[in-house]
């Protein structure tokens, strides 16, 4: 095992490595990819989106959103061997299945709760009466130093404060921390200004580790940001094309036989969730959106409101992100066609790996000399 790089510690847990994969929903982070990178001494994180959906289908028997991600969970425990840490995922926007997905991460034994697509303000509540609160950390994701200001004032109300916080820039896949695609282009939103402007915060705030995410891609990267003060970097696209990841492997192709012409921030049409989500425009659900040519139907419910869920009643603005990320994993495919969601560096993928080689690669043998405020 490397020892070139510090190891990421917060709260019980202990990361020899200081490298977190990210939770990639629908159906790409399971226990598979999760428990290889913990074995390989990082952060393994489960998706908790449609969690309940994957497993159901795995054991043969109908589950809910907690025990679903309870079985997950305890699932990546055991094929981490007992080393790294394991995380599970939850994202603010699907309301409906949150406290219980939480709660059941909890019962399953997760070491960290990362928490994003919208601020986890109700987060240090919803895990405040189970038996494990003061064990597990609290993780929240934010793309500026004010989300951060605003959550550490929320949670310490609650008598919490974060354990570590993910900054995620624009490079990252998936939903993106800004109202509109140009605000994803701005230069002021690059992942090094907002590391330094979150860093501020978190020590206003009392030293709170920094973990950076979006856009990491290979050794020099992490070594840039670690320099730069992050505790820890995260990564998703370099984790879903690897042989552990769930995404199929038609996705996998897909990615490695991607340009960077077919990188796409989508807008209109685009999520129900209102923010901007990168993809492939190769993706047949974004092809079939982009050309008018896809009927929205709801048979999922997750990001359902009081009032129905959006991509249907606003036919041809939206795309399903239910049915598409889950057709992508496998889940429904015949039934909808896949949606591909990947990072901004997508097309520098050029084959599929094992973890443990992927690993190896990003922390190499090279050392890292650190600045003297990260070590105190």
């Amino acid at each position: 095992m490397s020892t070139q790089f510090p190891p990421f510690v917060v709260r019980r847990v202990h990361c020899d490595r200081p490298i977190v994969q990210g939770g990639m929903g629908v159906g790409v982070s399971l226990a598979p990819l999760a428990g290889a990178v913990a074995r390989e001494g990082g952060m393994g994180t489960v998706s908790s989106a449609c969690l309940d959906r994957l497993v159901t289908r795995r054991i043969g028997r109908e589950v809910g959103a907690r025990e679903a991600a309870a079985i997950e969970v305890a699932e990546a425990k055991r094929l981490s061997g007992g080393r790294g840490a394991v995380a599970i995922n939850v994202m603010v926007a699907i309301q409906g299945a949150y406290a219980d997905s939480v709660l059941g991460a909890l019962d399953g034994g997760v070491d960290a709760i990362v928490s994003g697509a919208g601020l986890p303000l109700s987060l240090p509540n919803v895990v405040a009466g189970h038996p494990r609160a003061d064990e597990v950390a609290l993780i929240p994701i934010v793309s500026s130093a004010r989300a951060l200001r605003v959550l550490g004032r929320r949670w310490a109300a609650a008598g919490r404060r974060p354990d570590a916080v993910v900054v995620e820039g624009p490079l990252a896949g998936g939903h993106l921390g800004w109202k509109t695609a140009q605000e994803v282009e701005d230069p002021a939103h690059r992942l090094e200004v907002l590391l330094d402007e979150v860093l501020a915060e978190a020590r206003r705030q009392g030293g709170i580790p920094v973990i950076a995410a979006g856009g990491i891609f290979d050794r020099a990267d992490v070594e840039a940001m670690l320099s730069r003060g992050a505790a820890a970097v995260q990564l998703g696209t370099r984790f879903l094309v690897t042989e552990e990841s769930s995404a199929s492997p038609a996705y996998k192709r897909a990615v490695v036989a991607s340009t960077a012409q077919d990188v796409e921030v989508a807008m209109e049409p685009g999520s129900p969730c209102g923010l901007p989500f990168r993809v492939l425009r190769s993706s047949t659900m974004y092809r079939l959106a982009a050309g008018g040519a896809l009927r929205v139907r709801c048979d999922k419910g997750y990001l359902r409101g009081p009032h129905g869920c959006l991509a249907v009643r606003e036919q041809g603005r939206y795309f399903c992100i239910c049915n598409g990320l889950l057709s992508s994993a496998g889940y429904n495919t015949g039934e909808e066609p896949p949606l591909y969601t990947v990072g901004a560096n997508a097309p520098r993928v050029d084959r599929i790996l094992p973890v443990a080689e992927l690993m190896a690669e990003l922390v190499g043998a090279k050392p890292v000399t650190l600045p003297q405020a990260v070590n105190a």
